[in-house]
């Protein structure tokens, strides 16, 4: 059984396709959204957890990038730029999945990408703009 949390990037041409039902029917996937965004007659962007058996993910994923989907893993769209963080805490309150939390022994904040479901509340709440979100 594989679980990825991907972001998909779909043309505008895709933008009234069922592609998800799809996925669902014919590779016997299983989705949870947890981000949409669509601009009409531009792009949609949607950040989903994408379930199944290796064959049938591996295969649903080809059905995707033959249409012309982009496909990333949503590891690579969230950031923390540890540079900036000051370990204030800020971030820690908002963020829904706990994915951002305090290390008890070191008292800083640790960021668990594998969590992380790109809400975006956690870069409006950092004062030092230490969250990066690229989509």
């Amino acid at each position: 059984m594989v679980s990825k949390r991907i972001v998909l990037t779909f043309p505008h041409k895709l933008l009234d396709q069922p592609i998800a039902y799809k996925l669902v029917k014919d590779f016997d996937l299983t989705f949870n959204i947890l981000q949409a965004k669509i601009t009409p007659k531009e792009e949609g962007l949607m950040v989903l957890e994408l379930k199944g058996k290796k064959e049938n993910y591996a295969e649903g994923v080809k059905y995707l990038t033959s249409l012309g989907v982009k496909i990333q893993p949503l590891s690579q769209d969230v950031t923390r730029d540890e540079s900036r963080c000051t370990h204030c805490g800020a971030c820690i309150a908002i963020c829904p999945t706990g994915a951002l939390y305090i290390d008890k022994k070191s008292m800083k904040v640790i960021f668990d990408s594998d969590k992380c479901i790109a809400c975006e509340l956690c870069v409006k709440a950092c004062p030092p703009r230490a969250m990066v979100v690229k989509f």
